[in-house]
């Protein structure tokens, strides 16, 4: 069975899209730890970052790199934080936070964003980001 993130790659579920390449995408994360969470995920799925052959590998951290540029110009923080964690979706994909404050990477706590406020930012990033 595909992954929800190969099912936002087919189309099939709708995400706020503010990147995306030939093999990679990034996306607002829809339970957000941080106003400006952003999800990158290679287009193929692949469960563990690690497997991913060398190419798509430096491919999805140098996508990711452009995308954080993107999403700091529009998100005011003093860095953007990157975790990978890998378990609650089995497709490889890189966590980018906007960060004031090292508890801002804290994956228990959650922001409340309207549809409405996540379209408008995923346009502002998406305008930001330079590929």
């Amino acid at each position: 069975m595909a992954s929800i993130f190969s099912r936002i790659v087919a189309g099939e579920i709708p995400c706020y899209k503010v990147a995306e390449t030939e093999h990679c995408l990034a996306f607002l994360d829809v339970n957000p730890v941080v106003r400006g969470h952003v999800l990158c995920i290679p287009k193929k799925e692949v469960d563990y970052i690690f497997d991913l052959d060398d190419d798509l590998f430096v491919e999805l951290h140098r996508f990711s790199r452009s995308v954080a540029r993107g999403l700091k110009k529009v998100c005011p923080c003093i860095k953007v934080g990157v975790a990978v964690v890998g378990i609650d979706v089995p497709h490889a994909h890189i966590h980018l936070m906007p960060l004031n404050n090292p508890g801002d990477l804290n994956f228990s706590h959650h922001v409340k964003m309207e549809p409405a406020e996540m379209q408008a930012l995923a346009a502002q990033i998406a305008a930001a980001v330079e590929l």
